[in-house]
């Protein structure tokens, strides 16, 4: 929601997309397209069920932690998931014209995700290049990922001085039937650390 407020200020037309992979969440899609009303010139949802390959609490039947995450890359890490969605975002970028891809990657508050560091936007803009029709006649893209240094405080600040209404967007792993946040797992903890420390009052459902 950020990103696209952020895109719009810059000048930008924004095409959002969403992907519906078999997340646990799904509620968010719910969210994605209630926010995309507001902030996008057109909404693309992409089926692409990433339960097919398994291998994280948000694609399988493995538990979501709810005491925080431990040591290590945690269990709600979806393999190579924002390699695999820049790459969509790309072929739609190519596609249609745009050159200028944003995400709300964050390096700061996160959990660890590997995909989540600022070499791997640096990286990925490389092959971006390598990789596309318009990167190798001259044509590059551009990788935005303007969260990327900032604490979940700064975001929510953000969100604020922007006019979004936060209680738009979903963050929770888990979320109870009717959409509750479950208020326990690590995104809802990164979610209320950052409401909190900037000073703005959250308006998150929890259980």
């Amino acid at each position: 929601m950020v990103c696209a407020a952020l895109a719009r200020e810059a000048g930008f037309a924004v095409t959002a997309l969403t992907i519906d992979y078999g997340q646990r969440h799904r509620v968010e899609l719910d969210a994605a397209a209630v926010i995309a009303r507001q902030l996008a010139d057109r909404h693309i949802v992409l089926p692409l069920d990433l339960r097919a390959f398994g291998g994280s609490a948000l694609t399988s039947d493995i538990e979501v932690p709810k005491e925080g995450v431990g040591e290590g890359i945690p269990v709600t890490y979806v393999p190579a998931r924002n390699t695999i969605f820049l790459s969509l975002a790309l072929g739609l970028g190519e596609a249609s014209g745009a050159r200028d891809i944003y995400i709300g990657v964050n390096a700061l508050d996160y959990s660890g995700y590997p995909d989540c560091r600022p070499k791997f936007v640096e990286k990925f803009e490389e092959l971006a290049a390598l990789a596309t029709k318009a990167g190798v006649e001259g044509d590059p893209f551009r990788i935005h990922a303007p969260l990327l240094h900032m604490t979940k405080a700064d975001i929510a600040g953000e969100a604020q001085r922007l006019g979004l209404d936060a209680a738009l967007s979903h963050s929770c792993y888990d979320p109870l039937p009717g959409g509750l946040a479950c208020g326990q797992c690590e995104a809802c903890r990164l979610r209320a650390k950052g409401f909190a420390e900037a000073g703005v009052a959250d308006p998150t459902r929890y259980a």
